[in-house]
């Protein structure tokens, strides 16, 4: 049953249709047609578009000819050009990688290469209109204009599904492309025929991931009348030399409108495996149910939060930014639990699902989060997932993809990501993981061994100095929590020790976290736009970074009023960032594209003007995100930028890193409706909300008054009703007083 609220009375909410449908019908409501996979494709935002279902190991899509920092994800809303579609992408990702096992039908004489822009005959790829393109969740769609063929596409979990529409011709073809991934290089490929319907393969790579194998097997619908390959490479294996086949070429004859199905899947194991995937994930040809099923796994997903607002820009920016949260962390193991290592072995029936894809730098702050209460049922995997990785590489990840440990970006994510999941009471081996927190943060290296020497990291030692000992400040803090709570309380005190790194770089003149050297003295001359010391972010944006511990650094300013004139000017300070590609969105020094802002806006809470995170919250969900593909102000990050925005949209956010409270801003829903672990749920009420409405004046929780401006993580997995009365001015006296404010612990 598909469920359409438009034949329904017009001013009945989502919620009250809710309702009707719970009581009526066991299925979910039909909340795929307010997701526009478009959104974010514009601009700097990076997203992957294609098919796919939440979490899946398959996100098939094309890929363009164009390369460069805004083609990361394969696509760009500017470009016109498709030379194949690909079974692996990253979504938001400031680098590109993956992009496995390409696949572009075409009719006559193909060359097999890249080809030029200058010459439309030149290589593989083909022009596309955007009028003639359709994507919505689990389905994609386009016309290759030089070939005239319609291509569909879905997926299951770890299994595309294409599905092509020719034009009558003797020469049709389907290229297999093993050559082209996205900003890598094939190192070994391998592809051959098995009989007239199947073709098997491999493809490894090297790129952001250094060492990256996919297994596939692909079978068509329609028996080949030939298949063709060709060596684009010779590699140097070992002693020995491999020809490796970078293509392999499926030929048919095809009647005019003839469709040829085809049907590949993955596997990070054997061919075997993808071939075991294949049986067990879709043994029949029905595409079109196929399609209805990932519609299907998208809706229940999207059905873990039902909103209700009277603005459909509203529905159409949340339920994509939804979406976006669920294409990764991506499953990365077989269905009979096979996965393949971090320290390159191949670990067999596993009981828990293996997954990739960790952004943990973006995503720790809202996230994973998120995650943690809409999505418990992946939750204890995610954590298994992480301890083998650290047991195979003997660290948590930092950003981990494939197998690989690409190092990318600062501190000691995973660690934060870990900790939350202990610190929220789901079901861990919480000495175990206490254990590769502990060793993750006592390594020397990535600046580890200055920190541990000095207590800072000094910037004639180390690169970006200042980010690194207030990223690894914040995973500190985060282990020191856990350290209390498994009893190792010399342990608490070390870690919380060091989480006071901050302190170091705080410059009483500048009012600013500025770098300092070995000896302890304040770099000069001090620019504090400049990008020096700090990862993608300046001082301005940097001073802030200290989740964890928000009521000490506001002593540092010596008092309140100091503290909120220093915030107040973030907002207003003007300068131009040079090269700093990932740090926009920007209102004055605020730059809500790239994530140490992030949690910037919900410190007004802390001293007492909640009013004025409400005003700057607004702001930047009303005009840093839209429903258009230019929609986002950065990089997606792997679900962060949409996490933020859903979080935010509900009328909070998780300041502290782990296990911490969730900080009142101002919801922009209605009503919406979480669905919690244990089968219980959150309704969220925002009476009287409107754009201008946007000031919390009072909250009840449960039918109680509730004073505080922030909610714990534990009344929030009860379930119940929480309540915000909202009204054009600022409120006197909600979220003033100390005893209400949001504060940090230790």
């Amino acid at each position: 049953m598909v469920f359409e609220t438009k034949n329904l009375i017009p001013k009945l909410s989502l919620l009250a249709i809710l309702g009707l449908l719970i009581s009526c019908h066991p299925e979910p409501m039909n909340l795929t047609k307010y997701v526009d996979p478009l959104i974010g494709t514009g601009d700097h935002g990076h997203v992957f578009i294609g098919a796919n279902v939440p979490f899946g190991t398959v996100q098939l899509g094309p890929v363009q000819f164009s390369e460069g920092w805004d083609w990361c994800s394969g696509y760009h809303y500017s470009d016109s050009t498709i030379i194949g579609f690909a079974h692996t992408h990253l979504s938001g990702a400031g680098s590109a990688d993956m992009g496995d096992i390409s696949l572009m039908p075409s009719i006559g004489e193909v060359k097999l290469t890249r080809g030029n822009l200058a010459d439309a005959q030149s290589g593989i790829w083909s022009k596309f209109s955007h009028k003639n393109e359709t994507a919505q969740a689990g389905y994609y769609k386009v016309h290759l204009d030089r070939f005239n063929i319609d291509v569909e596409l879905t997926a299951t979990v770890r299994v595309g599904f294409h599905k092509y529409t020719f034009p009558a011709s003797s020469e049709a073809s389907v290229i297999i492309d093993l050559e082209h991934g996205l900003d890598d290089t094939p190192t070994e490929t391998y592809v051959i025929q098995e009989d007239e319907s199947t073709i098997s393969g491999y493809r490894t790579s090297t790129g952001w991931a250094q060492n990256h194998t996919m297994y596939f097997t692909a079978r068509f619908s329609k028996p080949m009348i030939a298949f063709t390959s060709s060596a684009a490479h010779l590699v140097n294996k070992v002693d020995t030399m491999v020809l490796p086949n970078a293509y392999g070429v499926a030929h048919f004859k095809t009647a005019d409108r003839e469709t040829i199905l085809v049907k590949v899947a993955l596997s990070p194991a054997s061919i075997e495996n993808a071939k075991m995937n294949l049986q067990a994930e879709l043994p029949g040809w029905d595409f079109d149910r196929t399609r209805a099923n990932a519609d299907q796994s998208w809706n229940q997903a999207l059905n873990r939060i039902v909103i209700s607002s009277k603005d459909s820009h509203i529905l159409r920016t949340f339920y994509t930014a939804f979406y976006h949260t669920m294409i990764a962390p991506s499953v990365y193991c077989d269905v009979n639990g096979d996965y393949f290592g971090t320290d390159r072995k191949v670990h067999l029936h596993n009981d828990f699902v293996n997954y990739s894809t960790f952004s943990l730098w973006d995503t720790y702050r809202a996230a994973h989060p998120l995650m943690n209460l809409v999505q418990p049922q992946m939750v204890p995997d995610i954590a298994k997932t992480m301890i083998h990785i650290y047991r195979e590489q003997g660290k948590l990840p930092v950003w981990h993809m494939m197998s690989n440990e690409t190092n990318a970006m600062v501190g000691n994510p995973g660690a934060v990501v870990l900790a939350d999941i202990v610190l929220k009471g789901y079901n861990v081996d919480n000495q175990i993981a206490y254990k590769a927190m502990k060793t993750s943060a006592m390594l020397d290296e990535r600046g580890m061994k200055w920190l541990k020497e000095y207590g800072y990291i000094p910037y004639d030692k180390e690169s970006s100095s200042v980010a690194k000992a207030l990223e690894y400040g914040l995973a500190d803090w985060s282990i020191a929590q856990v350290a209390k709570k498994v009893g190792a309380m010399d342990d608490y005190n070390y870690f919380i020790k060091r989480s006071q790194a901050y302190r170091y770089y705080f410059d009483p003149q500048t009012r600013l976290l500025r770098p300092k050297n070995s000896e302890g003295i304040f770099r000069t001359p001090f620019n504090p736009i400049g990008l020096a010391d700090y990862r993608e972010g300046n001082a301005w944006q940097y001073t802030w970074l200290v989740p964890h511990d928000v009521n000490g650094l506001i002593s540092l300013f010596g008092s309140k009023e100091a503290f909120i004139a220093r915030l107040d000017s973030l907002f207003l300070v003007k300068g131009e960032l040079k090269n700093a590609l990932d740090v926009t969105g920007l209102i004055g020094q605020y730059a809500h594209g790239n994530e140490p802002s992030h949690h910037i806006l919900y410190l007004y809470n802390y001293v007492g003007q909640p009013w004025k995170t409400a005003e700057k919250v607004r702001q930047v969900m009303t005009t840093l995100y839209s429903d258009q593909p230019a929609g986002l102000a950065g990089n997606e990050d792997v679900g962060q930028m949409s996490a933020w925005y859903i979080l935010s949209a509900l009328g909070m956010y998780q300041v502290a890193p782990a296990g911490g409270d969730f900080v009142f801003g101002s919801p922009l829903i209605d009503e919406a409706i979480l669905k919690l672990a244990n089968n219980r749920q959150l309704k969220i009420v925002a009476s009287n909300n409107s754009l201008a409405n946007k000031y919390i004046q009072s909250v009840r929780l449960n039918g109680q008054a509730y004073a505080k401006s922030y909610i714990s993580f534990e009344d929030i997995k009860a379930g119940g009703t929480l309540e915000f009365v909202m009204g054009p001015a600022p409120s006197a006296t909600f979220g003033v007083a100390a005893a209400v404010r949001p504060f940090s612990r230790n």
